[in-house]
C-alpha cells in the first residue's frame, strides 16, 4: 500500500503538498464488473482507476460502491484511485462515503468546474479519513476538467486545495460541450491543454494528465495523441484499454538515448560552472540554467520510475 501524500504542519494545521511522482498511466475499469475490476489491478499500469461515473449505468450506481470498496483490498502492483460522479448530481458524496477506507490512494473527480466544488470534496474526505481511522490527508485529489467553463476556471481549480495533485483532461466531453470535431491531428484540443498545463504551474502541482482516446485498436492513434500532449507539458494518459497502458509509458518515459543526452548536458554543465562559466556549447548547442534545467527534469523523472 502507499504512504501518504501529504504531511500536517503543525503549526497551521495546514497540509503540506507531497507530490506523487511518476505516474504516466491511468486505467479505468467498470466498478460494477468485479472481473475487469480484478484485471485492471494486474495488468501494468501506474494507476488503476475504479469506474463509478460515465462507465456504470444509473441503475447500477449504487450496487456498484461494494464491488469498488471490494476491490481495493485486493493484492496489486499499482495505486488504487476511484472515478466518483459529478459534484452536481445525487451519487457523488454518497459514492466518497464508500470509497474512502483504507486501501485507497486516491479520488478522480469529473466535469469539475469551480474551486468550490473541490474545497468541499477535499473537506468531506478528510471527514471520512478521520472518520476511518486513516492517515489525514492520504488519499489524493484529481479534478477532470472537460468543459468550457472548467478550462476557463482551470487556474482556481488547480489551486483550490492542497489536496489535490494535478488535473486531468476529458477530450471526449470537452469537444461534445463545444460541438468540435475531434480530429485524429487534435489541434482543436491546443487551448485546453495549455490552459490545463499553465494552471498546473501557476499552482504548483503536478503537470496534468492527457486525455483518453476513444479508437482503443488504433494505437498509433493513441500514440500521436499522447506525444502531442507530451508536448504540451502532460506527463500522463488517460487510457481505456490495457493495450493503451504500454504505448503511454513508452511515450511517456525517457528513452536511453534521452538519458545518455540529459546525464551529458549535467556532467558538462556542471564541469563548466565548477569553472565560473553559466553558457557553454554541448555538442554544438547552447546549454545554460535552463537547458540544464531540463536535463535534470529527465533525469529526476526516470528514477521516480
Amino acid at each position: 500500500m502507499t504512504t501518504g501524500r501529504f504531511t500536517k504542519v503543525e503549526m497551521t494545521g495546514q497540509f503540506r503538498r507531497v507530490l506523487p511522482q511518476g505516474l504516466r498511466s491511468f486505467l479505468f475499469a467498470p466498478g460494477n464488473h468485479p472481473r475487469r475490476a480484478e484485471k485492471v489491478l494486474q495488468v501494468g499500469a501506474d494507476v488503476a482507476v475504479f469506474d463509478l461515473e460515465d462507465a456504470v449505468a444509473t441503475a447500477e450506481k449504487e450496487r456498484a460502491r461494494a464491488a469498488v470498496a471490494s476491490a481495493l483490498s485486493k493484492p496489486r502492483d499499482c495505486k488504487a484511485y476511484v472515478r466518483v460522479n459529478s459534484f452536481d448530481t445525487r451519487w457523488c458524496f454518497s459514492d466518497l462515503e464508500a470509497v474512502v477506507i483504507r486501501g485507497l490512494d486516491g479520488i478522480v473527480v469529473p466535469k469539475v468546474e469551480s474551486a468550490k466544488q473541490m474545497q468541499a470534496i477535499a473537506v468531506r474526505i478528510s471527514e471520512l479519513e478521520q472518520q476511518a481511522g486513516m492517515e489525514a490527508g492520504r488519499t489524493d485529489l484529481i479534478a477532470i476538467i472537460e468543459t468550457a467553463l472548467g478550462v476557463m476556471r482551470a487556474e482556481e481549480i488547480a489551486a483550490a486545495t492542497p489536496r489535490l495533485s494535478r488535473l486531468a483532461f476529458g477530450g471526449a466531453d470537452y469537444t461534445n460541450d463545444l460541438n468540435l470535431e475531434w480530429t485524429a491531428e487534435e489541434r482543436e484540443l491546443d487551448f485546453a491543454r495549455a490552459r490545463l498545463s499553465h494552471a498546473s504551474r501557476l499552482a504548483g502541482i503536478e503537470p496534468p494528465v492527457d486525455t483518453v482516446v476513444v479508437q482503443i485498436k488504433d494505437l498509433e492513434r493513441f500514440r500521436r495523441s499522447a506525444r502531442l500532449g507530451k508536448q504540451m507539458g502532460f506527463l500522463g494518459k488517460l487510457c481505456i484499454h490495457p493495450d493503451q497502458v504500454a504505448v503511454c509509458h513508452e511515450v511517456f518515459t525517457p528513452t536511453q538515448a534521452e538519458l545518455e543526452h540529459a546525464q551529458a548536458i549535467v556532467f558538462a554543465f556542471e564541469e563548466a560552472e565548477a569553472q565560473g562559466l553559466a553558457a557553454i556549447q554541448h555538442k554544438g548547442a547552447f546549454v545554460d540554467y535552463p537547458v540544464a534545467h531540463k536535463a535534470r527534469r529527465v533525469l529526476a523523472l526516470a528514477r521516480s520510475r
